[in-house]
């Protein structure tokens, strides 16, 4: 029989308030100067989370895999406008090849984790389909600016080897491969670190979150392999995409290189 979950009022929320004031006596007390955003941080969470939890009581009523696809997307677009506020490049437009395969990479694992290897009928049932999705995107999008920020640095920072291997007859590709692999490892490397600590430095939150509502731990570890396999995949996927795309922008005509030194 499936435990209940035990519910948790508005009362209990605000008491748990108590160890933001211990953190805000902490930041008074050694003029640490972080109650401000203590206070605003604080009241986004409240605020973004309940919001958060009514819209997904409306997503989770939606009865179309056209219009789920389409949050779905909606989801990404913010996540790629996220990345182009954290990659400060002004010489390469990038914005739209970003959200190209960040799209295309991420609806497809979305759909063969839900479809295939989670089974699920119909698969864009939003229930699985938009918090598997939301992993995916909050998970890989760090992936991705790490990557793009290794990429366009590399790619200054050894300027003049590129041009050197341009002149000497190499195309774009030969000449920046070693830094296409630089930026694709960077991208790689927290996934495989995760996959490397998960179950025995730290418990993830699919798994914690299906223990707490009851679920038998050995099916919530099941469904965690899952989580982590795909976050790799559409981590590697993701990076493979856009960083393969936005380094061809780089490049202009005649495969010159179009990035200048930043203080230029």
């Amino acid at each position: 029989m499936t435990p209940e979950i035990v519910p948790i009022g508005l009362g209990q929320l605000f008491v748990g308030l108590g160890f933001i004031i211990v953190a805000g006596i902490t930041s008074l007390l050694h003029s640490l100067k972080l109650e401000r955003d203590l206070l605003v941080g604080t009241i986004r969470t409240f605020v973004q989370l309940f919001l958060l939890g009514y819209i997904l009581k409306f997503i989770f009523r939606l009865d179309s895999a056209v219009l789920v696809v389409a949050v779905f997307c909606f989801m990404i677009f913010f996540a790629a406008r996220e990345i182009r506020g954290r990659v400060k490049e002004k010489q390469v437009a990038f914005f739209w090849p970003l959200l190209a395969s960040m799209v295309i990479s991420y609806v497809v694992v979305s759909y063969l984790v839900t479809a295939v290897l989670v089974n699920v009928k119909p698969w864009w049932k939003p229930q699985y389909f938009i918090p598997l999705g939301g992993m995916v995107i909050g998970n890989s999008m760090n992936a991705i600016a790490i990557a793009l920020e290794r990429l366009m640095g590399e790619l200054r920072k050894q300027r003049l080897e590129v041009e050197a291997r341009l002149c000497l007859g190499a195309n774009y590709k030969e000449a920046s491969q070693e830094i296409f692999r630089t930026a694709m490892r960077a991208g790689m490397i927290p996934s495989i670190n995760s996959l490397m600590g998960v179950g025995i430095v730290f418990i993830p939150g699919m798994m914690t979150g299906q223990i707490l509502a009851g679920a038998d731990p050995l099916q919530a570890i099941r469904y965690q392999i899952i989580v982590m396999v795909m976050l790799v995949g559409s981590t590697a996927i993701g990076s493979l995409l856009v960083v393969y795309l936005v380094r061809k922008l780089c490049f202009g005509p005649g495969e010159r290189l179009l990035l200048q030194p930043e203080n230029s």
